[in-house]
């Protein structure tokens, strides 16, 4: 399920050596684009990081926190319960510890921690250590998150500032 193997690049010759290399980096933005969107409030930088038909499993976190919340499937329903303005928080999103694996596809992993405060309370908050598993597509330049599955490492805080109590 997730990338560890310890090779830093499978190519040797140099334009083969520079393809790799943008593609990490492609694959690795399209992280950085979902966590800043959602940072940012913005819709358009969210869903450049997804595929029209992506979905987003942030179940196992959910049910650690003893939420229950479904599957997202399509990126219009991402960006909507993401950016849900019923629920307005304010967040920071940390990515680290990237991993890839290029082929047909892409496959990367990464850390991502996660700070959620209620927008109108900042005495309350949640703080999230997530490991993210995800399936990548190139499109054109750039590459586009098709499933997303997130794991909790830890986490501290209020579980229910996340949906919005």
């Amino acid at each position: 399920m997730y990338v560890t193997r310890p090779q830093a690049l499978s190519s040797h010759e140099g334009d083969a050596v520079l393809r790799e290399l943008v593609d990490r980096t492609e694959v690795i933005d399209a992280l950085y684009r979902f966590a800043l969107g959602r940072d940012l409030r913005d819709r358009a930088l969210l869903e450049s990081a997804f595929t029209e038909d992506a979905t987003f499993d942030f179940r196992p976190v959910a049910r650690r926190l003893g939420l229950d919340l479904p599957l997202m499937t399509g990126r219009a329903v991402i960006a909507d319960v993401v950016l849900d303005p019923a629920v307005p928080l304010d967040t920071t999103h940390t990515v680290s510890n990237c991993r890839t694996r290029i082929d047909d596809g892409a496959r990367l992993t990464a850390l991502v921690e996660a700070q959620h405060l209620p927008s109108a309370d900042h005495t309350r908050q949640l703080l999230l250590k997530n490991l993210y598993a995800v399936d990548l597509v190139p499109d054109g330049a750039r590459w586009r998150m098709r499933r997303v599955h997130v794991e909790n490492v830890w986490s501290t805080g209020d579980p229910k500032v996340i949906i919005g109590r």
